[in-house]
């Protein structure tokens, strides 16, 4: 299976993990791109020489290509992204934020960059700045998906840019593969299919709860994180949005995210202070985020813990080796665009 992003990456066929914090991981990464696809490991929670040792991990467990990410607002990001550059990771994704530095730094020993976005704007900037690529997040996704569905978002993007475009937001099996591909999209990326997998490091409840969840369990609101996010239905999530954000949960939760970051609270403190009330009310949002999915990922907490899940979870019915997943998606999507390629012959 030949696309773009096939050919740009070096990797045999179109599938992406979407980097999920805590989920992510070395041993993901290392399955996912093991099997054929692009593993993309999540740096949001890690220190840089978590970061460092993470992708050296990576590099012992497989030597085919792989990616990590950055999201740039976050606090300790930019030490982390530039970890990536030190350690010329092969292909570097960020999101919230202006990425033109990395892209420079990246093309320097011949890495490439994948921008995540979720409109035409940011995607024109991206392109505009030398990103190879871009990964389009739908409304349906997990986390951070946009106000335009991903069935108008994906061709959207491919008729106005020039770069490849990685269709994210409601993928799980074949049929959704075969649709990206049909809309323009040149791969998909997955973050919700790929937490139920065997080597996903999601807590054993969460993955039970996956299964077992609808395509409407699920929650969209700006209240969780403070921007526009999709989170699983549970009595945490309806409380985060009844209640919007707690100011002083978020000073002791920034505490949580220092030690975690192996950061001097008061460095992490007073930098949030002086980088505006926007931004300052935006990262308590995070902090508070932080915890309580954390508590979901690791602990398993399905009452008080917050899960990103796409609307896909409802697709999702069992928890295969990563490896096995890829295969059946891209038999599946095979058969889909052949059978509909021969009914439309007739």
């Amino acid at each position: 299976m030949k696309t773009r992003i096939t050919e740009l990456f070096g990797i045999r066929y179109p599938i992406v993990l979407s980097g999920m914090s805590w989920i992510s991981v070395p041993k993901m990464v290392a399955a996912v791109s093991e099997a054929g696809g692009l593993g993309i490991l999540a740096t949001g929670p890690l220190s840089a020489d978590e970061a460092r040792a993470s992708i050296r991990e990576i590099r012992g467990l497989t030597d085919k290509p792989f990616g990590a990410n950055a999201s740039l607002m976050l606090p300790g990001a930019q030490d982390n992204a530039r970890v990536l550059i030190e350690e010329k990771v092969p292909v570097i994704n960020f999101a919230l934020g202006k990425g033109d530095w990395l892209v420079k730094e990246a093309h320097a020993y011949g890495g490439k960059v994948i921008s995540t976005l979720t409109n035409y704007h940011h995607a024109s900037r991206a392109q505009d700045y030398g990103a190879d690529a871009v990964i389009a997040t739908g409304h349906e996704a997990a986390g951070h998906g946009g106000a335009a569905t991903s069935l108008v978002l994906i061709p959207h993007l491919v008729d106005k840019l020039q770069i490849p475009v990685i269709a994210a937001g409601g993928f799980a099996d074949g049929r959704g593969l075969a649709a990206a591909l049909s809309l323009g999209a040149d791969a998909i990326a997955m973050g919700s299919r790929f937490m139920t997998t065997r080597e996903s490091a999601l807590h054993a409840n969460f993955k039970k709860k996956s299964i077992e969840k609808d395509i409407y369990d699920t929650l969209y609101s700006t209240r969780f994180d403070g921007i526009p996010c999709r989170l699983m239905d549970n009595p945490a999530s309806r409380k985060a949005l009844k209640r919007g954000l707690n100011l002083p949960a978020a000073f002791f939760n920034a505490r949580l995210i220092a030690a975690q970051m192996k950061m001097p609270f008061l460095k992490l403190f007073f930098g949030v202070m002086f980088s505006g009330w926007k931004n300052a009310r935006q990262l308590a949002y995070f902090a508070n985020a932080f915890k309580l999915i954390l508590e979901a990922t690791e602990k398993g907490d399905t009452e008080g813990g917050l899960l990103p899940v796409g609307q896909v979870t409802g697709l999702i019915h069992d928890e295969p080796a990563v490896a096995e997943l890829i295969e059946r998606i891209v038999a599946e999507a095979r058969a889909v665009l052949a059978e509909k390629s021969a009914a439309l012959a007739d």
